[in-house]
């Protein structure tokens, strides 16, 4: 079935454009955001807020139409597509020499390097001004490849953006540029992409490189993009949702949206975003999810 499924994406002129995966990223986050603010503005006896003080009446905090969005939708896809028009992809499986064809270089090029630290540029000519195709590997993944690869790289990046978004609050300059992520009254799904440019690209930045450096296959990469801004969106949603997926892990492994929102009021605590064991270090405590695993074993 994947060796099916890869071959028909392989032959896909859609798929090996070199925008494809912002393109993906964008078609993603414009169905799984406006779900959830639907469901955000539907179902009152969800949000976190409403929730907490039942008393009150919690009016629908101010959230923008889609037709209010497109300058913050520009903001976010124009310094991605420079970088795909005007640099060599380069993923694992795939030979230097078709990676060098994709941007403009002949076969025997040398300088142009297979590793994803070392970034190449597209030869710029009148024939080729910019870099649209992206080579891919000839064979698929295994199933078991697939779902490896996801978990440690969802697992990878909970640990390197924990770190990044612990200096985006203690250092002052960083600390200026994510209060305009902080900046509203209720949190709702819409927050998710109310960010600044810096940390916006840190954080595409941070999941390339969870990628990247365990070798993630390219059908990896595509279906990461889902699981990826669906565990975003969750975790800025605002609601306590019967499905969210704190419910489906272990009590205590993830952070979810209650967790968040908590961070999201005072900025003092739980800086990680899916899961909790670098936060529960911070805390002086034991993991949640190790000392599970002990009482399992003494058991």
């Amino acid at each position: 079935m994947l060796d099916r499924l890869w071959a028909l994406l392989f032959t896909s002129r859609f798929y090996r454009l070199s925008t494809f995966e912002t393109i993906w990223t964008v078609i993603t986050y414009a169905i799984i955001e406006p779900t959830y603010t639907y469901v955000f503005a539907h179902n009152p006896q969800w949000r976190l807020a409403v929730q907490k003080d039942k008393k009150q009446v919690h009016a629908l905090p101010k959230m923008k139409r889609p037709t209010k969005r497109v300058a913050e939708g520009l903001t976010y896809v124009l310094p991605l597509l420079l970088m795909d028009l005007t640099m060599i992809k380069k993923f694992a499986g795939v030979e230097v020499h078709d990676m060098a064809k994709t941007g403009n270089y002949a076969l025997d090029s040398i300088g142009i390097s297979g590793n994803y630290l070392k970034p190449s540029l597209h030869r710029f000519t009148w024939d080729s001004p910019l870099q649209t195709e992206r080579a891919l590997p000839t064979s698929a993944p295994s199933s078991r490849m697939i779902v490896a690869q996801l978990f440690l790289s969802i697992t990878m990046f909970d640990q390197m953006f924990f770190l990044f978004h612990l200096a985006l609050h203690k250092v002052p300059y960083l600390n200026k540029l994510h209060s305009i992520h902080h900046g509203h009254k209720e949190i709702n799904p819409q927050i998710t992409n109310q960010l600044d440019i810096v940390e916006r690209l840190g954080l595409v930045m941070l999941a390339n490189f969870s990628l990247n450096s365990i070798n993630a296959h390219v059908l990896t990469r595509t279906i990461y993009i889902p699981f990826f801004v669906g565990l975003l969106v969750d975790i800025h949603s605002g609601l306590d949702l019967p499905w969210g997926y704190d419910k489906i892990l272990p009590t205590g492994w993830a952070s979810g949206s209650k967790r968040h929102s908590e961070h999201h009021e005072n900025g003092k605590k739980y800086y990680e975003p899916f899961f909790t064991i670098w936060d529960d270090f911070l805390n002086l405590q034991g993991p949640q999810i190790w000392r599970d695993l002990k009482s399992l074993f003494k058991g």
